[in-house]
């Protein structure tokens, strides 16, 4: 398989699940595949962030409505739904942030009524990278099991049983064998 095939089934997988988990079934992975090669062209056009020097910390990155509009709308092709579009969204900012090496920890943090937004399922399942941020550095930095284990000491919302029994929508594996494929092509192109 090659690199551009990989990408798109990595791709595909994620929005595959992201929108299995939000009832939205119907809208195959072959849909996520074909919207995964839209982005490769992207990817392909723009270039992936560059790798950190070793050392460097990097910084969290951003883009503006502005930027990411019209991307998001060459990878969603003919296809004009909120969910594809949130989806789609989320995974193009996943692709073209840089990189850091210093987690927010937006994961952990609690608003004015004690609670965490990024702990409550309902909101998390609205997210293709569910708790973390699309460019946290534990995706690649951690193991499963000592992420799992790290997000489980900081959870606050239903305890450790919520976390366990929705760790897939919480801390989706599909796609942190996206953020690492990334990261490793990073390192390659270098």
């Amino acid at each position: 398989m090659n690199e551009a095939e990989e990408f798109s089934r990595l791709v595909g997988a994620v929005l595959g699940r992201f929108l299995a988990q939000n009832g939205r079934a119907g809208t195959t992975e072959a849909w996520g595949r074909a919207a995964g090669a839209r982005l490769w062209a992207v990817v392909a056009e723009r270039g992936l962030p560059p790798a950190l020097a070793a050392g460097e910390c990097g910084t969290p990155g951003g883009m503006s409505e502005a930027e990411v509009a019209p991307l998001v709308a060459r990878v969603l092709g003919a296809e004009c739904d909120e969910w594809l579009a949130t989806a789609v969204k989320q995974v193009v900012k996943a692709c073209l942030y840089p990189e850091f090496t210093v987690c927010r920890e937006s994961f952990r943090e609690v608003g004015k009524d004690g609670g965490c937004k990024r702990q409550e399922l309902a909101r998390v399942r609205g997210r293709v990278s569910g708790t973390h941020c699309v460019d946290c550095p534990h995706w690649v930095a951690l193991a499963p099991e000592r992420h799992g284990e790290m997000l489980a000491r900081a959870w606050r919302v239903g305890g450790a049983v919520a976390l366990a029994e929705n760790r897939g929508v919480f801390l989706p594996e599909d796609f942190r064998a996206l953020r690492q494929w990334l990261h490793a092509r990073a390192r390659v192109a270098r």
